[in-house]
């Protein structure tokens, strides 16, 4: 009776929505949490015991030095300089793929998504160019370079805070099967597209002037800086971001409200609320029996153990389906590479299809006020096979000596 609550549970936050009811995860996430804990399910403890509050306090550290950044222009700057450096469709394309993977590794994607894909659209459109291979190049690259690093996007984020790996331990693993994912997101797309890429120049004007706040980027760097000398020094993730956050909002001229106000305290309630689900979730019978039937499976068959972690991302979201398979990660042959593969299968497996991954959605819904539609249809005919292809050649290049 348990198990099928908490599997239903778990659907209504994977649809993200009940028929007559104005729900989003988040919410759904919050009431299951507190149905767990009222039903006895899970003691009000073990719930408070089971948020991980270092994956919560890295997450707002992260948001607080991409809301300082958007504040100071840093994403203007960037949709300008990818448009400067292009010549061509086809330039301009693999230019967007490097700016999405590499800002998204240093930002949470979803954030560098919003920010990126108005400045896509109207740059494609007043150029006279069909904003879609632009639009979905952007999506799965996205999602491509956040996996690369620990604060690329919030499972990454949660998998770095429970396994205690770094920067060099994801960029070491997964920088290889990144380039060559994004090489192919190229030639899909060329190949899809290539009656819209075919033309050989074309010219933009900037329709508004970029305004930089260059104190408020110099800043930005400076704080940035000082995340990574805590990096250095061997302070933990969340601690290290908290000073550079800390840093930031240390300030005479930003109100606390501009910046406050760009924190997604949506994410942050879905991921405590979630954090007190799965727990309910892992001390259930069934749960553990699921647990010890797997074990001998999946032990040293870090191939099955991705594939899993593919389909589960696909159909509860990648976040739940990292904080259900993380107890088996101990049980497994090599768990440092479990902890690193499943970064890579369940941020992979968001370019499956446009409802893969928070991102996708984002593109999406971000381009529909200029008139464009990016379709399920549309967006599977790049993301199927290269989410297919990348799952596969990282789980290759992970398994080889």
């Amino acid at each position: 009776m348990v198990e099928l609550l908490l599997a239903l549970i778990l659907a209504a936050i994977a649809v993200g929505e009940i028929p007559l009811f104005h729900f989003n995860r988040a919410t759904l996430a919050l009431v299951g949490a507190v149905v767990v804990v009222a039903l006895g399910v899970l003691p009000l403890d073990t719930a408070y015991e089971a948020i991980d509050w270092n994956t919560l306090a890295l997450l707002f550290a992260m948001m607080v030095f991409t809301a300082h950044l958007r504040l100071a222009g840093f994403f203007d700057l960037a949709g300008r300089t990818l448009a400067i450096m292009s010549h061509s469709p086809k330039v301009l394309l693999l230019v967007i793929l490097g700016a999405g993977a590499l800002l998204s590794a240093l930002f949470i994607n979803d954030t560098v998504v919003l920010l990126l894909t108005p400045l896509v659209a109207q740059l494609t459109l007043a150029a006279g160019l069909n904003p879609l291979p632009f639009l979905i190049g952007l999506a799965v690259s996205s999602n491509i370079g956040s996996m690369t690093t620990p604060i690329g996007n919030p499972q990454n984020i949660l998998i770095a805070t429970s396994s205690g790996l770094g920067f060099g331990d994801f960029a070491a693993a997964l920088v290889v099967p990144a380039l060559v994912s994004l090489g192919i997101a190229w030639v899909l797309i060329a190949l899809l597209y290539r009656k819209d890429l075919r033309r050989r120049e074309f010219s933009w004007v900037p329709s508004r002037p970029v305004r930089i706040h260059k104190a408020l980027l110099l800043k930005c760097a400076f704080a940035l800086v000082v995340m990574i000398g805590g990096f250095v020094l061997g302070w933990s993730l969340a601690l290290s971001a908290l000073a550079g956050a800390a840093v930031l909002l240390f300030t005479r001229r930003v109100k606390p409200a501009k910046v406050l106000g760009r924190v997604d305290g949506t994410l942050l309630l879905f991921f405590a609320a979630l954090f007190v689900v799965t727990r309910a979730v892992e001390m259930t019978v069934g749960f553990q029996a699921l647990l010890e039937w797997s074990k001998p499976l999946l032990a040293g068959n870090l191939a099955l153990f991705s594939g899993v972690a593919a389909v589960l991302s696909n159909l509860i979201s990648n976040v739940p389906a990292v904080m259900v398979l993380k107890p088996l990660i101990p049980a497994l042959a090599d768990p440092e590479k479990a902890w690193i593969a499943l970064a890579a299968a369940s941020t992979l497996a968001g370019n499956l299809t446009l409802l893969g991954s928070v991102a996708n959605l984002i593109v999406a819904e971000s381009a529909r006020p200029f008139g464009i539609k990016l379709t399920f249809g549309e967006y599977l005919k790049v993301g199927l096979p290269l989410g297919v292809l990348s799952i596969a050649i990282t789980v290759v290049w992970l398994t080889l000596p």
